[in-house]
């Protein structure tokens, strides 16, 4: 066997995707298919969930989908229960559901700050934790949780201004030093990906008023494109990055080194 196929390869493995409906989610959840793992999408909207199914399924690959509120302590329960009386375990999770608010601070209401700590911070813990039952007792797993570059720095209110989002994004950077460094213990491996600027759904608004400002911005002087986050998903949900926990990596053409 081959480096890339014994550090890469993830033949067997049970991965849950949240937010895998559509943008970044999408884009993981076809990766690690198309690597060998059976893939779980959830989302509030389970049409998208299932578009994604069907791609990887065209493609040879085999995956479920769920509707998913991962606010939602019990919903999130099923998705877990739901999983392993599928597959009978969770090697993978990525926390990719997430929600934001454009408004200044000044301006932000304490009703859209909570539902975007709800979605982005205590949907990933509730998440982590239902899995990390699971995880604790095989004693192996890779938790990813998608941070952004949003939350290592403060952001040029020219660019965005999501004060609520952005200390979301912030929490979760804390969030998974605080468990991997409570989880290493068991060979759960919790890190996180910081995304720049990618053409989504949620950052479309950002891109129509300030696109041009945000690729002046980035030293490579382009936006992410559909295989720029794959890569790194892959090495951290695989053998590849075993020894690696507790970290952020940013995948965002350089705009966090400026």
């Amino acid at each position: 066997m081959n480096i890339v196929d014994r550090l890469f390869q993830l033949k067997d493995k049970i991965a849950i995707v949240t937010g895998g409906g559509r943008g970044l989610g999408k884009q993981m959840a076809i990766a690690f298919a198309d690597a060998g793992a059976k893939v779980v999408v959830c989302s509030r909207k389970l049409e998208a969930c299932e578009e994604t199914v069907m791609e990887i399924k065209e493609s040879g690959g085999e995956a479920l989908a769920l509707s998913c509120d991962v606010s939602n302590p019990e919903q999130v329960q099923r998705v877990v229960d739901e999983t392993i009386t599928t597959y009978g375990k969770i090697d993978i999770l990525v926390n990719n559901s997430g929600a934001s608010w454009g408004a200044p601070a000044l301006e932000m209401p304490l009703e859209a700050w909570n539902k975007v700590m709800a979605v982005n911070v205590t949907g990933t813990f509730l998440m982590s934790q239902a899995v990390g039952k699971h995880m604790v007792k095989q004693k192996s797993g890779k938790i990813i949780n998608l941070s952004s570059i949003a939350g290592l720095n403060g952001v040029d209110p020219r660019v965005m201004d999501a004060i609520g989002y952005n200390a979301s994004k912030g929490a979760i950077v804390t969030l998974t030093k605080d468990l991997a460094a409570k989880w290493g213990r068991y060979n759960i491996n919790v890190n996180a990906i910081a995304p720049g600027f990618f053409p989504t759904k949620m950052s479309k608004g950002v891109l129509m008023m300030a696109g041009d400002l945000v690729v002046e911005q980035t030293p490579m002087q382009r936006l992410g494109g559909d295989e720029d986050i794959k890569g790194v998903a892959i090495f951290l949900a695989s053998r590849a990055s075993d020894y690696v926990t507790g970290e952020i990596i940013a995948v965002d053409g350089g705009m966090n080194a400026v």
